[in-house]
């Protein structure tokens, strides 16, 4: 029997109207991924890169997600051809590419997840679940149309070479990183320094003059909001780790007695 696969990320930015709203998923744990998909959120990024994540595991959480209205991303760890084709096999439709600060390095991601004569991505889809095991019509002929890639520009040279990047062909959007971004310019851990900000707005106008969405991570609703009024087609406004954390420190502090030295109270 036949299937149809759902809308890739590109399609969906395409069709919306306003901004759209994601969260990390980081833990590696595909129920807790599963309780994020069902929250109402957009889209959900399953992040390779700085989390536990090997390729069962997204596979799994790929598989959780599907059962909700919310799109899943797969960042992963780097640019690599075999990584990316691990991952597209899996079935991810969806993929963010990492530290991307050339269009030279956009154009070899591109190629990454493109079949011959166009790219260089391995055909194994009739053994995949990317094709669902060849009951994807004409999979091989239409995997452009299924597959949406975007690039992260999180780097002083990334910035100087947005508008570069965007155009190439193939890259259907630019995610900017103002974490690294920041340890880039010299000012770690300070992302809403004011030369980072000015920085991530560059990148913004860059991106959009090249007719690209773009998107952005902020996790403080007012800074998230003065993105969007900057011209950020989509956001990650939280993480699943930061949210376990904060809400967890939360109830120790409203439940569990301060010690004397400060720390907490043992029983």
């Amino acid at each position: 029997m036949p299937i149809r696969l759902t809308p890739t990320f590109r399609d969906a930015l395409a069709a919306s109207g306003r901004p759209l709203a994601g969260a990390w998923a980081c833990t590696g744990s595909p129920l807790v991924t599963e309780i994020v998909a069902g929250a109402g959120l957009d889209w959900l990024l399953i992040d390779m890169e700085h989390s536990p994540l090997g390729l069962e595991s997204v596979l799994a959480q790929l598989q959780v997600a599907a059962g909700y209205p919310t799109t899943p991303v797969v960042r992963v760890p780097f640019g690599d051809v075999v990584t990316i084709k691990q991952v597209l096999d899996l079935g991810a439709q969806n993929l963010l590419v990492p530290m991307v600060s050339s269009a030279a390095q956009a154009e070899e991601v591109v190629a990454a997840v493109r079949y011959p004569p166009r790219g260089r991505r391995g055909v194994g889809s009739a053994l995949a679940r990317s094709a669902r095991w060849n009951r994807v019509d004409d999979y091989l002929q239409n995997a452009d149309a299924h597959v949406s890639l975007f690039v992260q520009i999180e780097t002083v040279e990334g910035v100087e070479n947005a508008a570069a990047i965007a155009a190439v062909d193939g890259v259907d959007g630019v995610f900017v990183g103002p974490s690294d971004l920041a340890a880039s310019m010299g000012v770690l851990g300070q992302q809403t320094h004011p030369d980072v900000t000015a920085a991530v707005l560059r990148a913004f106008a860059a991106v959009r003059t090249a007719g690209k969405p773009v998107g952005v991570n902020a996790f403080d609703p007012a800074v998230a909001q003065a993105y969007v009024d900057a011209g950020a087609s989509f956001l990650l406004v939280g993480a699943d780790v930061a949210l376990l954390a904060r809400a967890t420190e939360s109830l120790a502090q409203r439940w569990v007695p301060a010690s004397d030295d400060g720390g907490r109270a043992s029983y």
